[in-house]
Protein backbone atom coordinates (compact mmCIF):
# COMPACT_ATOMS: atom_id res chain seq x y z
CA UNK A 1 0.00 0.00 0.00
CA UNK A 2 1.44 3.36 -1.23
CA UNK A 3 2.77 5.23 1.95
CA UNK A 4 0.74 8.54 1.21
CA UNK A 5 -2.65 6.84 2.29
CA UNK A 6 -1.41 5.05 5.46
CA UNK A 7 -0.06 8.43 6.12
CA UNK A 8 -3.75 9.18 5.76
CA UNK A 9 -5.13 7.05 7.58
CA UNK A 10 -2.67 6.79 10.58
CA UNK A 11 -3.29 10.90 10.93
CA UNK A 12 -7.27 10.20 11.02
CA UNK A 13 -6.61 7.35 13.53
CA UNK A 14 -4.50 9.09 16.06
CA UNK A 15 -7.31 12.33 16.11
CA UNK A 16 -10.30 10.38 16.16
CA UNK A 17 -9.71 6.89 18.37
CA UNK A 18 -6.17 7.88 19.75
CA UNK A 19 -7.53 11.84 20.66
CA UNK A 20 -3.95 13.07 20.76
CA UNK A 21 -3.43 16.75 21.23
CA UNK A 22 -3.64 18.72 17.77
CA UNK A 23 -0.21 19.94 18.14
CA UNK A 24 1.29 16.26 18.08
CA UNK A 25 -1.22 15.57 15.33
CA UNK A 26 0.52 18.61 13.20
CA UNK A 27 4.18 17.12 14.25
CA UNK A 28 3.51 13.97 12.85
CA UNK A 29 2.30 14.75 10.21
CA UNK A 30 4.88 17.09 9.14
CA UNK A 31 7.34 14.40 9.95
CA UNK A 32 5.71 11.57 7.93
CA UNK A 33 5.39 13.58 4.75
CA UNK A 34 8.95 14.82 5.59
CA UNK A 35 10.28 11.15 5.44
CA UNK A 36 7.92 10.62 2.14
CA UNK A 37 9.33 13.41 0.53
CA UNK A 38 13.06 12.34 1.37
CA UNK A 39 11.67 8.76 -0.35
CA UNK A 40 10.64 10.27 -3.58
CA UNK A 41 13.61 12.13 -3.52
CA UNK A 42 16.08 9.81 -3.31
CA UNK A 43 14.00 7.03 -5.35
CA UNK A 44 12.64 4.53 -2.89
CA UNK A 45 10.07 2.87 -3.02
CA UNK A 46 6.88 4.29 -1.06
CA UNK A 47 5.37 0.90 -0.98
CA UNK A 48 5.14 0.60 2.92
CA UNK A 49 6.01 -3.24 2.96
CA UNK A 50 9.08 -2.10 1.12
CA UNK A 51 10.57 0.00 3.48
CA UNK A 52 13.84 -0.95 5.15
CA UNK A 53 15.72 0.04 8.30
CA UNK A 54 18.51 1.70 5.87
CA UNK A 55 16.05 3.81 3.99
CA UNK A 56 15.40 4.93 7.88
CA UNK A 57 18.78 5.09 8.64
CA UNK A 58 19.71 7.47 5.56
CA UNK A 59 17.16 9.81 6.36
CA UNK A 60 18.18 10.31 9.80
CA UNK A 61 21.50 10.64 8.37
CA UNK A 62 20.24 13.44 6.20
CA UNK A 63 18.07 15.06 8.24
CA UNK A 64 20.96 15.69 11.06
CA UNK A 65 23.53 16.00 7.71
CA UNK A 66 22.71 18.22 5.10
CA UNK A 67 19.50 19.57 7.27
CA UNK A 68 21.29 20.34 10.46
CA UNK A 69 18.37 18.89 12.48
CA UNK A 70 19.49 18.39 16.63
CA UNK A 71 19.41 15.22 18.15
CA UNK A 72 16.26 16.56 20.38
CA UNK A 73 14.32 17.08 17.03
CA UNK A 74 15.21 13.73 15.44
CA UNK A 75 14.47 11.71 18.85
CA UNK A 76 10.91 13.27 17.97
CA UNK A 77 10.83 12.35 14.63
CA UNK A 78 12.01 8.51 15.01
CA UNK A 79 9.24 7.82 18.27
CA UNK A 80 6.34 8.98 14.99
CA UNK A 81 7.85 6.66 12.90
CA UNK A 82 8.51 3.56 15.78
CA UNK A 83 4.63 4.84 16.24
CA UNK A 84 3.38 4.89 12.73
CA UNK A 85 5.04 1.49 12.02
CA UNK A 86 3.17 0.17 15.25
CA UNK A 87 0.00 1.25 13.53
CA UNK A 88 0.86 -0.73 10.61
CA UNK A 89 1.74 -3.86 12.17
CA UNK A 90 -1.42 -3.46 13.78
CA UNK A 91 -3.41 -3.06 10.46
CA UNK A 92 -1.37 -5.54 8.66
CA UNK A 93 0.01 -3.24 6.14
CA UNK A 94 3.58 -4.90 7.27
CA UNK A 95 5.00 -8.17 8.13
CA UNK A 96 8.19 -7.20 10.18
CA UNK A 97 8.69 -3.40 12.38
CA UNK A 98 11.42 -1.45 9.74
CA UNK A 99 12.02 0.50 13.07
CA UNK A 100 12.74 -1.86 15.48
CA UNK A 101 16.48 -1.77 15.83
CA UNK A 102 16.44 2.21 15.10
CA UNK A 103 17.78 3.85 18.29
CA UNK A 104 17.15 7.73 18.87
CA UNK A 105 20.59 9.87 18.72
CA UNK A 106 21.81 10.77 22.20
CA UNK A 107 20.96 14.27 23.42
CA UNK A 108 22.75 16.12 26.00
CA UNK A 109 20.17 16.35 28.94
CA UNK A 110 19.70 19.82 30.02
CA UNK A 111 18.55 20.83 32.99
CA UNK A 112 15.39 22.92 32.71
CA UNK A 113 15.32 27.26 33.16
CA UNK A 114 13.52 28.22 35.84
CA UNK A 115 13.07 31.20 37.79
CA UNK A 116 14.16 31.91 40.93
CA UNK A 117 11.92 32.71 43.97
CA UNK A 118 13.28 36.44 44.25
CA UNK A 119 12.22 36.61 39.98
CA UNK A 120 8.92 35.27 40.39
CA UNK A 121 7.82 38.23 43.49
CA UNK A 122 9.98 40.69 41.05
CA UNK A 123 7.11 39.71 38.24
CA UNK A 124 4.37 39.49 40.37
CA UNK A 125 4.86 42.64 42.71
CA UNK A 126 4.97 44.44 39.31
CA UNK A 127 2.15 42.50 38.00
CA UNK A 128 -0.27 43.73 41.39
CA UNK A 129 0.99 47.29 40.97
CA UNK A 130 0.63 48.16 37.12
CA UNK A 131 -2.90 49.64 36.61
CA UNK A 132 -4.17 49.82 32.64
CA UNK A 133 -7.59 48.11 31.24
CA UNK A 134 -5.76 44.78 31.12
CA UNK A 135 -3.62 44.48 33.88
CA UNK A 136 -5.96 42.49 36.17
CA UNK A 137 -6.22 39.74 33.65
CA UNK A 138 -2.44 39.78 33.00
CA UNK A 139 -1.99 39.13 37.12
CA UNK A 140 -4.94 36.60 37.21
CA UNK A 141 -2.95 34.67 34.22
CA UNK A 142 0.54 34.46 35.11
CA UNK A 143 -0.16 34.07 38.85
CA UNK A 144 -2.45 30.39 37.66
CA UNK A 145 0.14 29.68 35.22
CA UNK A 146 3.08 30.20 38.19
CA UNK A 147 0.73 28.35 40.73
CA UNK A 148 -0.76 25.41 38.53
CA UNK A 149 1.91 24.39 36.39
CA UNK A 150 -0.34 24.68 33.77
CA UNK A 151 0.73 24.78 29.93
CA UNK A 152 -0.05 27.94 28.11
CA UNK A 153 -2.16 26.23 25.51
CA UNK A 154 -3.39 24.42 28.53
CA UNK A 155 -4.58 28.77 29.61
CA UNK A 156 -5.58 29.83 26.30
CA UNK A 157 -8.10 26.86 26.18
CA UNK A 158 -9.48 27.34 29.28
CA UNK A 159 -13.04 28.06 29.23
CA UNK A 160 -15.47 29.21 32.56
CA UNK A 161 -16.92 25.60 33.07
CA UNK A 162 -13.78 24.61 33.82
CA UNK A 163 -13.35 26.70 36.95
CA UNK A 164 -14.95 25.85 39.91
CA UNK A 165 -15.05 28.60 42.14
CA UNK A 166 -17.22 26.60 44.71
CA UNK A 167 -14.73 23.42 45.21
CA UNK A 168 -11.97 25.97 44.43
CA UNK A 169 -10.36 24.05 41.05
CA UNK A 170 -9.70 23.61 37.55
CA UNK A 171 -10.54 20.53 35.42
CA UNK A 172 -7.40 20.72 33.03
CA UNK A 173 -7.22 19.03 29.40
CA UNK A 174 -3.30 18.26 28.80
CA UNK A 175 -1.88 16.34 26.18
CA UNK A 176 -3.80 13.58 24.75
CA UNK A 177 -6.57 15.16 26.04
CA UNK A 178 -5.87 13.81 29.67
CA UNK A 179 -7.95 15.38 32.10
CA UNK A 180 -6.41 16.15 35.59
CA UNK A 181 -7.81 18.52 38.39
CA UNK A 182 -5.65 21.29 39.76
CA UNK A 183 -6.35 23.28 42.98
CA UNK A 184 -6.54 26.73 42.95
CA UNK A 185 -3.72 28.86 44.91
CA UNK A 186 -5.74 30.93 47.98
CA UNK A 187 -3.97 34.10 45.90
CA UNK A 188 -5.34 33.34 42.34
CA UNK A 189 -9.22 32.67 43.76
CA UNK A 190 -10.17 36.22 44.74
CA UNK A 191 -7.91 37.66 41.52
CA UNK A 192 -10.15 35.23 38.69
CA UNK A 193 -13.01 36.03 40.92
CA UNK A 194 -12.04 39.79 40.38
CA UNK A 195 -11.52 39.84 36.81
CA UNK A 196 -14.51 37.25 36.38
CA UNK A 197 -16.77 40.48 37.49
CA UNK A 198 -15.29 42.62 34.75
CA UNK A 199 -16.19 40.81 32.12
CA UNK A 200 -19.52 41.13 30.06
CA UNK A 201 -22.25 38.69 30.59
CA UNK A 202 -21.34 36.71 27.29
CA UNK A 203 -17.96 36.30 27.81
CA UNK A 204 -18.95 34.86 30.69
CA UNK A 205 -20.70 31.62 29.28
CA UNK A 206 -19.85 28.36 30.77
CA UNK A 207 -18.15 27.08 27.27
CA UNK A 208 -16.29 30.99 26.83
CA UNK A 209 -12.41 31.06 26.97
CA UNK A 210 -11.62 32.17 29.93
CA UNK A 211 -8.75 34.65 29.26
CA UNK A 212 -9.36 37.07 26.30
CA UNK A 213 -7.15 39.57 23.84
CA UNK A 214 -7.88 43.15 24.03
CA UNK A 215 -10.05 42.54 21.35
CA UNK A 216 -12.34 40.47 23.19
CA UNK A 217 -11.27 37.42 21.44
CA UNK A 218 -10.00 34.19 22.42
CA UNK A 219 -5.97 34.65 23.40
CA UNK A 220 -3.51 32.18 21.17
CA UNK A 221 -0.21 30.77 22.67
CA UNK A 222 1.46 33.28 20.52
CA UNK A 223 -0.36 36.07 21.72
CA UNK A 224 -0.11 35.20 25.45
CA UNK A 225 4.15 34.84 24.65
CA UNK A 226 3.91 38.56 23.69
CA UNK A 227 2.18 39.55 26.69
CA UNK A 228 4.43 37.53 28.74
CA UNK A 229 8.02 39.21 27.17
CA UNK A 230 6.56 42.64 27.95
CA UNK A 231 5.40 41.50 31.35
CA UNK A 232 9.56 40.50 32.16
CA UNK A 233 10.66 43.79 30.32
CA UNK A 234 8.20 46.11 33.10
CA UNK A 235 9.30 43.70 35.45
CA UNK A 236 13.07 44.70 35.27
CA UNK A 237 13.67 40.24 34.25
CA UNK A 238 15.78 39.82 30.89
CA UNK A 239 12.68 38.50 28.44
CA UNK A 240 15.63 36.78 26.71
CA UNK A 241 16.22 34.36 29.12
CA UNK A 242 12.61 33.16 30.36
CA UNK A 243 9.54 31.67 28.54
CA UNK A 244 6.27 30.99 29.73
CA UNK A 245 7.19 27.04 29.80
CA UNK A 246 9.85 28.26 32.09
CA UNK A 247 7.04 29.13 34.58
CA UNK A 248 6.15 25.66 34.71
CA UNK A 249 9.89 24.98 35.78
CA UNK A 250 9.36 27.69 38.07
CA UNK A 251 6.21 25.67 39.58
CA UNK A 252 7.60 22.18 39.60
CA UNK A 253 11.21 23.41 40.87
CA UNK A 254 10.32 25.98 43.71
CA UNK A 255 6.98 23.46 44.91
CA UNK A 256 9.82 20.89 45.65
CA UNK A 257 12.61 22.57 47.16
CA UNK A 258 10.24 24.63 49.27
CA UNK A 259 7.70 22.66 49.95
CA UNK A 260 8.70 18.81 50.85
CA UNK A 261 6.58 17.74 53.49
CA UNK A 262 3.60 17.95 51.12
CA UNK A 263 5.03 17.58 47.83
CA UNK A 264 6.56 14.60 46.48
CA UNK A 265 7.30 13.47 42.97
CA UNK A 266 4.14 11.35 42.30
CA UNK A 267 2.24 14.20 43.53
CA UNK A 268 3.95 16.85 41.39
CA UNK A 269 3.30 14.45 38.48
CA UNK A 270 -0.21 14.50 39.11
CA UNK A 271 -0.02 18.33 39.31
CA UNK A 272 2.27 18.57 35.67
CA UNK A 273 0.12 15.75 33.85
CA UNK A 274 3.15 13.96 32.90
CA UNK A 275 2.32 10.77 31.98
CA UNK A 276 5.28 9.06 33.04
CA UNK A 277 7.60 10.08 36.03
CA UNK A 278 10.75 10.22 34.31
CA UNK A 279 9.75 13.36 32.92
CA UNK A 280 9.23 14.42 36.64
CA UNK A 281 12.42 13.26 37.88
CA UNK A 282 14.02 16.18 36.11
CA UNK A 283 13.31 18.53 38.99
CA UNK A 284 15.65 16.59 41.52
CA UNK A 285 18.31 16.91 39.61
CA UNK A 286 18.05 20.50 39.49
CA UNK A 287 17.57 20.79 43.02
CA UNK A 288 20.88 18.34 43.28
CA UNK A 289 22.82 21.09 41.18
CA UNK A 290 21.45 23.83 43.50
CA UNK A 291 23.12 21.11 46.48
CA UNK A 292 26.44 21.00 44.50
CA UNK A 293 26.73 24.70 43.79
CA UNK A 294 26.09 25.47 47.46
CA UNK A 295 28.62 22.78 48.49
CA UNK A 296 31.41 24.25 45.65
CA UNK A 297 30.65 27.98 47.36
CA UNK A 298 31.43 26.47 50.40
CA UNK A 299 35.11 28.47 51.24
CA UNK A 300 36.71 27.35 54.00
CA UNK A 301 40.23 26.33 53.21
Amino acid sequence: MELKAVIDEFILYIQIEKNYSDHTITSYEYDLVQFLSFLRKSNGSTDVACITKTHVRRFIQHQMGMCKQKPRSMHRKISCLKSFTKYCLQEKYLMSDFMASIESPKTDKKLPVYMTLTDLQQLFQMLSEEHSSLSLRNEAMFKLLATSGMRRNELVTLTWEEVDFSSQYIRIYGKGKKERLVPLHPVVLPLLQAYKATRKKHQCHPSQPVFLNKLGKPLDPRGLHAIFKNALRKSGLPPSRFSLHHLRHTFATLMLQGNKENVDLRTLQELLGHESITSTEVYTHVEFEQKKKAIDSFDIF
